[in-house]
């Protein structure tokens, strides 16, 4: 049974009693990753494409201590338009709920409360990682402990390229994470299409996912996660050599000006959109809508063969 702190809409909770295909979204990129009032015409946009590809939107956050899967029209505003909204990892969600907070779910809190109310399919734009300089820092998203405990396929553009991405790929095999390239060889780069690092798997289509995704309940192995890692497409990635360029400055600057911690991440992001007029934004869009589209296929997907 859902816990009495989540709150499911009802158009959400019908769909997942009938068995209907269901996406959950996050919604850190709605209050943190743009600017207003962009930021709401995106959450509008992403709620399509997963209706559009047969699914329901579930979009996540938690308001007035109370964690919200499947948003009103005023609740997306709410967390479009409300200053000092939190940023709540799955660690944040706990104290959020007993102290009556509010705030936008990441990667991590994402998939806890879509997992719990049970929504098999996450779409994201990169999941977070191992930091550089982890050997000193020991700094490590909480994205990867999440993913190697909680049944839900999240589908991605990989993990964010300012990362340390050979580590990360290596942490996930060590905690029995299964990756697979959707389409690709190749690991995506986030902004990029490619990575240039192998994937040992791939699916060509939603279809193929799906039957992964039968296969893990069929095993009944841990309940780890499933990363579908779908790349941006060539032609709307970010140039690679401007990538490489911006991001070694960012790196160059982040160290001079000693950001540490969970600093590191938004000031690198930031750093990029600035330093390359917007086109790693861009890029970074163009990734959440693919991974979106696809998540609702995979959802879909999965839901006829569960009816099969």
């Amino acid at each position: 049974m859902v816990n009495s702190a989540l709150q499911l809409s009802d158009e959400v909770r019908d769909a997942l009693d009938r068995g209907r295909p269901v996406v959950a979204l996050e919604s850190t990129i709605i209050a943190h990753g743009l600017p207003r009032p962009r930021n709401l015409q995106l959450a509008g946009e992403l709620e399509e494409l997963v209706r559009a590809g047969g699914a329901v939107p579930a979009t996540v956050a938690v308001l007035g201590g109370t964690a919200r899967i499947g948003l009103r029209k005023e609740e997306l505003e709410r967390v479009a338009f409300q200053d000092g909204l939190r940023k709540l990892g799955v660690r944040d969600l706990a104290p959020a709920l007993a102290l009556g907070e509010s705030g936008a779910t990441t990667v991590s809190g994402t998939a806890f409360l879509a997992a719990r109310a049970g929504i098999r399919v996450f779409a994201t734009g990169g999941l977070g990682g191992v930091h550089r300089d982890w050997v000193t820092d020991q700094d490590e998203s909480a994205d990867l402990g999440l993913l190697a405990r909680t049944r839900v396929t999240v589908v991605c553009a990989g993990v964010k390229s300012i990362l340390d991405v050979p580590a990360t790929l290596q942490r996930l095999e060590t905690l029995s994470v299964p990756v697979i390239g959707y389409r690709t060889g190749t690991f995506p780069g986030f902004y990029l299409h490619s990575s240039g690092l192998p994937v040992d798997w791939s699916a060509q289509n939603a279809a193929q996912v799906a039957e992964v995704m039968r296969a893990q309940d069929a095993l009944g192995t841990d309940s780890s996660a499933l990363v579908v890692a779908n790349p941006v497409p060539e032609a709307e990635q970010l140039d690679p050599a401007l990538h490489d360029r911006v991001l070694a400055e960012a790196l160059d600057a982040a160290r001079r000006e000693g950001v540490k911690g969970q600093a590191v991440t938004p000031y690198l992001l930031a750093y990029l959109v600035e330093h390359t007029a917007g086109a790693s934004l861009e890029a970074n869009l163009a990734a959440v809508r693919g991974n979106v589209r696809l998540a609702a296929e995979i959802a879909a997907a999965y839901a006829t063969a569960a009816r099969a």
